[in-house]
């Protein structure tokens, strides 16, 4: 008899594995972080062995909690960072170098040479995507060209390309394969043919041979070969915020949700045809169920926001522990008028500018540490407010309810914060690991554990509302300044 299904979920700062129920709450886990690698200034890697060996770990780790046999899981699904790239020996399964993680921005030359004959929008006709550092097809490049011999090896099929989805499916089933949410952030497929394009593959010199089949988000692709796990199917594949839209139950077009994690990241369900934007969104596969017709999205993604909160930890020390941003923060009873705009790696949408690096605009001698803490929190409600004013204006359709997950949800002082300056409720669903459980939802689709979408929807609950509470002056005068303050982020790399 089967119960249960399980989720990796290969993040940016940790990896967990979770168990879920057929309700599709959470019965074990277990989570370890890895090391953020900063070579150069804008660059950011992994080691994708590390991140191998904590995916095995947390298998164990939270197998050893669960009080039922194994044989007990139906199937496994995986979720992951998108836009990290990882190249490896085919046969030896060795890693060229450290993966280039989506943050990083050393592709910005291979960018701009490409831009130069049709522009940033050069491939976002077919691909829904400009040229950005932001995504993996750039960073393969990178990669084939400083690595010593690797162009030649490619060329002769010795080596293999994948997003962490599938370096891990490859290492646990030995199968080469990815899904369309994830090839859909290489800047290489097509948003119609779901198939990689040869046009964009020759501009960047990337031979077909080293990219990994694509599937849909939700079918067998292969069963573990060793391990707790072994004979289990890996049978659901979708990038992070892909999954976070599966498991909040945007099924219908018009559905969206925001994830705050690493970054933020909103979706918004437009069916199953592209929506092209004309507001600085992304054009995203939503997901894809076995046969099914595609399902396509609008995403605005933002590169730093819990990452802010971090750097106040790790590289000021201003606090301790994540958490302690929300009591230093209501410390103070506003912002102090400082602005913090964290265009660390760039801005991404909707404005798309890697030359912009972060600012603090506004510093008086009046300014405290619990205003930094605030202005920080604020400012992913500003950043997720330029991305919605966007989408609303690409869609045609006002969102009048913002589902959210991630593990800043649980910060009250900024769900309430993003409420007032987006002037719509926001809504946390009783199960908050969304991510994890669209994976685990994408495999046991796949195999029958449930029986459609409209059993999924039935297990999303509400957990917790908040509405909005300021005034429309005091909204857009805080707004307008933000606005003001991303204007100086701008041109400062030549």
């Amino acid at each position: 008899m089967v119960r249960y299904v399980a989720a990796i979920d290969q993040g940016t700062t940790s990896t967990r594995f979770m168990v879920f129920d057929r309700s599709g709450r959470v019965v074990v886990s277990d989570q370890k972080e890895h090391r953020q690698i900063y070579p150069k200034p804008g660059w950011v890697e992994h080691d994708p062995l590390e991140i191998l060996g904590n995916t095995h770990d947390v298998i164990r780790g939270a197998l050893e909690k669960l009080k039922s046999p194994v044989s007990e899981i139906a199937a496994i699904g995986i979720t992951n960072q998108r836009e990290t790239a990882v190249v490896w020996d085919r046969k030896t399964g060795k890693p060229l170098c450290n993966a280039i993680v989506w943050q990083d921005t050393r592709t910005d030359a291979i960018c701009g040479s490409l831009a130069k004959k049709g522009g940033q929008d050069r491939f976002r006709g077919k691909t829904g995507l400009p040229l950005a550092t932001y995504f993996s097809g750039p960073k393969i490049r990178w990669i084939l060209d400083h690595v010593p011999g690797a162009t030649a090896r490619a060329r002769k099929g010795e080596l293999l390309f994948g997003n962490m989805d599938t370096w891990l499916i490859w290492n646990l089933t030995g199968a080469h394969f990815t899904d369309v949410t994830n090839a859909s952030r290489t800047i290489l497929m097509n948003l119609r043919s779901l198939d990689w394009d040869d046009e964009i593959l020759h501009s960047l010199g990337i031979p077909r041979s080293v990219l990994p089949q694509i599937c849909s988000s939700s079918e067998v692709y292969g069963r573990v070969i060793a391990g707790p796990l072994a004979g289990i199917p890996v049978a659901g594949d979708l990038g992070d915020q892909q999954a976070a839209l599966f498991g909040q139950a945007c099924y219908q077009p018009g559905e969206g949700k925001n994830t705050y994690g690493t970054g933020c990241f909103m979706l918004l369900n437009t069916g199953h045809k592209p929506v092209r934007s004309k507001a600085g969104l992304l054009t995203t596969l939503g997901y894809k169920i076995g046969g099914q017709k595609a399902v396509y999205a609008l995403e605005g993604s933002i590169a730093i926001t819990g990452a802010l909160i971090q750097w106040l930890r790790d590289n000021l020390r201003l606090i301790s522990t994540s958490a302690e941003v929300e009591t230093l923060a209501q410390t103070v009873e506003d912002n102090g008028g400082i602005y913090f705009v964290p265009a660390f790696s760039g801005l991404f949408a909707p404005h798309w500018r890697s030359d912009a690096r972060g600012v603090i605009v506004g510093l008086t001698r009046y300014i405290t540490k619990g205003h930094l803490a605030r202005a920080a929190l604020e400012a992913t409600a500003y950043q997720t407010r330029e991305v919605l004013d966007a989408m609303n204006k690409d869609s045609g359709v006002s969102l009048t309810l913002l589902k959210v997950d991630g593990g800043m949800v649980f910060n009250e002082l900024l769900m309430q914060f993003q409420s007032d300056i987006l002037n719509v409720p926001v809504v946390r669903p009783k199960i908050s690991e969304t991510t994890a459980l669209g994976a685990a939802y994408a495999a046991g689709l796949a195999l029958g554990f449930w029986k459609d979408l409209e059993e999924l929807r039935s297990n999303w609950g509400l957990d917790k509302q908040w509405q909005p509470r300021m005034t429309a002056r005091k909204r857009e005068d805080l707004y307008s300044k933000w606005k003001k303050a991303v204007t100086r982020t701008l041109d400062w790399i030549d």
